[in-house]
């Protein structure tokens, strides 16, 4: 199968920007790695604060407002533009409304092939790598482990807990039967 779009869903701190280095180094290809982060860094101060746009409460929970849903939709379509011109797209997302997320993400990508692949990791494992990284709220990586999983369909999972991100580049890669 010829893959177009490489979708890695986990959650905080479960090493899918990891694994996305790890893909790039090994596809012969120019791959872009494009993702959530780079959307809320996007969104700037003001959005990335804004009840209506997304907040993140001290406990690491996240909530998404109105205005995120048509933010989510441009960034989305262009994810999808860029993938139709040719260039290989590796998206690093956190499904924080589970099969939802998919299914409009899915929506932009839909004449596109896209590989979903569910990136796990061991709850106390992400929130140990969580309190290393400097910009994570305390509490993300417990509480996004099982919800961006839940009603979600990958082709392949990978779990970082016993796994490097290099094997499990490899698996994925096997997976888009190069």
């Amino acid at each position: 199968m010829h893959t177009d779009v490489i979708v890695l869903n986990g959650g905080s701190s479960a090493g899918k920007s990891t694994i996305a280095n790890s893909l790039q180094a090994l596809l012969t290809e120019p791959w872009l790695t494009l993702g959530v982060d780079n959307l809320i860094d996007a969104l700037g101060p003001a959005g990335a604060g804004s009840s209506s746009v997304i907040a993140f409460s001290a406990d690491g929970m996240v909530s998404t407002g109105a205005l995120f849903r048509q933010v989510e939709n441009a960034w989305n379509q262009g994810l999808a533009a860029i993938a139709r011109s040719g260039t290989g797209v590796i998206i690093d997302d956190v499904f924080l409304g589970g099969a939802a997320s998919q299914s409009r993400l899915s929506s932009a990508l839909s004449d596109l092939k896209v590989l979903w692949v569910g990136v796990h990791c061991d709850p106390e494992i992400a929130s140990s790598r969580e309190l290393s990284r400097t910009n994570r709220v305390t509490g993300m990586a417990r509480t996004q482990s099982s919800i961006v999983h839940e009603g979600v369909s990958y082709d392949i999972e990978v779990d970082t807990s016993d796994m490097s991100a290099l094997e499990c580049a490899h698996v994925i890669l096997r997976g888009m039967n190069l």
